[in-house]
């Protein structure tokens, strides 16, 4: 193709070329500006800092494809697409350093080895948009939502590709190129000119090369427009991701006495990173195709959010344009907002249905952040406007009055205990090595104080020093902060740190992966810089160091649920399947599992509130867990045990048990 140039350069007009770049470099640089202008509307937040880590982040997302890789056919057009263009590029800039610039690269080996890896890379993207095609027009996934931007990125990258490789056709027929065959795609289309004189094929390549350089500068101006745009915003929102710990929320600084607004309820409400996302978004629909609410006909999908969100701050882009003032931006931007942003653009129900399950965030190529958006809308309705589900009133006060959702007098919260032998730290003068934290499951759900007490049973098993803090503990605040009660959170959060600290502690063993999260990720914002393990983790390492052995495994088939907040909030898969199978588990796992796991529907302060849209989230994975056909489900979750159990229930199923990981180490362990 680009051989072809330095042929007959002298003809195609030189100066007109770069009259034309110019000018598509201009349209490109208005259309970005103005994007640009959009995204400034939002309020200031630092995404600069650790920029290896941030460049890391490209590499392993844009150039090594890591989640767009996780879905075979998909990934696999993408990948054809975006490495042919990337070679292609890079060859077109080669040949362009000699042919205008005239330095003398473009030759020998190097030439033929480049002239080979371009038509196989032009090859393969062809072959990808084909299989684009057939996805978005004939086999039409749900996740998809086709509209006439997409056909016309794909039709525009077909034909740049195609007059490219007629005009390679063109040159290598009109020079009977004795290297052809380092150019077989070139080649095969050589064979359609046939017997043409050598003056019709000049004719033909002059008028082609001009077609295919208006569609290359076509496709340069038109990027800032279309859906092509994301080819440089998703690398950017890759690189400007949060790089906070997974589980860590956005904090509000209640004592900045300039503070205006507790959540988000406007467009200004957003950082201009959150505004960014919208166009880093490519609708691919994988947040929508693994997202639980969606999936169970709830009026949520993260796809439409984003893009929902997009048309706002376009529309509200588009209303202040017509708008004279003299009072500023901020005026002009609350009066073009004619629509509410919660009520009119986002119903409140769409903000109540998520479970904060994170499948959305840890499925999306572009690393768009859905969840912070959510929650902030979530803090404007309870902080600014006390807007929310009326049994969510109830675990307020209860948390509010008792240090717990469950509302049972605080005084109670070391029943579970007695005749345990565990020790109190209010009651003892040593300290321990180990803080254990059962949570407010733990402590006060009849269901749960089993695996509490079965986690005891292990601990106890072993040599370790552990403690609990009894009455002392209060709730973490995972479900009220992610309800959007900050507030409150933050209130809870800075006792509990006050009193885990006064007694010196560094370690802390959780029951529950939400108080695990919380403190792991969310304490240290406020001071408490612990070290916390989830329970299944810790046992798997008294295991690993021979603390800890199995008594006479017992060979039995099971299902593994990975809970949201120990799997895709951090990490944490292999620890629980380890201690499944050193007891004799068999694991028969769930369709969805691992990262792709099916929320069990608590998450997000859902635990607390009716679900009266759509079917049952609970109700759903419990179909997952009997299509394995195994009588055992084990967890490691408070939230999960006993959404899965109601699951069973609903399903009438008593032939399923449901077990915690440590309920099924308590009667086969020992120590040496």
């Amino acid at each position: 193709m680009t051989a072809s140039r330095e042929l007959y350069w002298n003809i195609h007009g030189h100066g007109l070329m770069y009259l034309l770049f110019i000018l598509a470099l201009a349209v490109f640089a208005y259309g970005f500006y103005k994007k640009y202008k959009l995204w400034r509307l939002g309020s200031q937040e630092n995404r600069i800092y650790d920029v290896p880590t941030r460049i890391y982040k490209i590499l392993i997302h844009t150039l090594a494809h890591r989640r767009i890789l996780r879905e075979g056919y998909a990934g696999s057009f993408h990948s054809f697409i975006f490495y042919g263009f990337l070679l292609f590029v890079f060859g077109t800039f080669v040949v362009a350093l000699q042919a205008d610039f005239g330095l003398e690269v473009y030759k020998g080996g190097f030439y033929l080895g480049l002239t080979l890896f371009m038509d196989l890379a032009g090859l393969a993207a062809i072959i990808g948009i084909g299989m684009a095609y057939y996805r978005r027009y004939v086999l039409k996934p749900d996740g998809l939502d086709n509209q006439p931007d997409d056909a016309y990125s794909l039709h525009l990258l077909l034909l740049i590709i195609l007059t490219g490789f007629f005009m390679e056709g063109l040159r290598i027929a009109a020079t009977q190129d004795p290297w052809a065959a380092w150019s077989p795609v070139g080649m095969l289309f050589a064979t359609v000119f046939g017997a043409a004189s050598v003056k019709t094929l000049q004719n033909i390549h002059v008028v082609l090369w001009w077609v295919h350089l208006l569609l290359a500068f076509g496709f340069i101006a038109y990027l800032p427009y279309s859906k092509l745009l994301h080819i440089i915003t998703t690398p950017l929102n890759q690189f400007f991701s949060s790089l906070k710990p997974a589980g860590a929320l956005k904090t509000i600084n209640f004592e900045d006495e300039g503070l205006e607004n507790y959540g988000i309820s406007q467009l200004e409400h957003f950082t201009w990173k959150q505004l960014f996302d919208t166009d880093a978004c490519t609708r691919c629909g994988r947040c929508q195709d693994n997202c639980p609410a969606y999936l169970t006909d709830k009026p949520l999908s993260p796809k439409a959010m984003t893009q929902d969100l997009k048309t706002y701050l376009n529309d509200v882009a588009n209303s202040m344009k017509n708008m004279p003032t003299d009072q500023g931006e901020t005026a002009e931007l609350a009066a073009a907002s004619e629509r509410a942003l919660i009520g009119d653009v986002f119903e409140e129900d769409t903000l109540w249905s998520c479970t904060t399950c994170r499948s959305c965030q840890e499925h999306c190529p572009a690393l768009v952040e859905h969840i912070d958006k959510t929650i902030g809308m979530r803090r404007s309705l309870v902080l600014e406007e006390s807007k929310f589900p009326s049994e969510v009133q109830t675990v307020f006060k209860n948390v509010e009055n008792n240090g717990n959702p469950w509302g049972v007098g605080f005084a109670d919260r070391a029943k579970w205990a007695e005749n345990l032998g565990v020790k109190i730290m209010s009651e003892v003068t040593d300290e321990v090595d180990v803080l254990y934290w059962p949570g407010c499951a733990g402590a006060f759900d009849d269901r749960n104080k089993k695996v509490a007490t079965a986690v005891v049973k292990v601990l106890k098993a072993t040599d370790v020093n552990f403690g609990i803090l009894g009455t002392e503990e209060k709730c973490c605040g995972d479900s009220i902060r992610r309800i959007g009660n900050e507030y409150l959170f933050q209130m809870t959060a800075e006792e509990n740190i006050e009193t885990i600290k006064s007694y010196g502690i560094k370690k802390i063993v959780t029951h529950c992966p939400h108080c695990f999260n919380t403190l792991k990720n969310e304490y240290p914002e406020f001071g408490g810089d612990f070290e916390v393990i989830h329970h299944t983790k810790f046992i798997h390492n008294l295991l690993d160091t021979g603390q800890l052995f199995i008594d006479q495994p017992e060979e039995s088939y099971v299902t593994y649920h990975d809970s949201c907040y120990l799997g895709r909030y951090n990490n944490e898969y292999s620890a629980p399947r380890h201690i499944i199978k050193r007891i004799g588990g068999k694991i028969k796992e769930m369709d969805k599992n691992l990262n792709k796991s099916f929320c069990c529907g608590a998450g997000g302060g859902r635990m607390w509130m009716e679900e009266t849209l759509g079917t049952r989230i609970n109700e759903e994975r419990t179909k997952q867990v009997l299509a394995t056909g195994v009588s055992t489900v084990v967890t490691n979750c408070p939230f999960c045990l006993t959404m899965i159990e109601d699951g069973l229930k609903e399903h009438e199923e008593n032939s399923v048990k449901t077990y915690d990981i440590a309920e099924l180490l308590e009667d086969k362990i020992y120590c040496r």
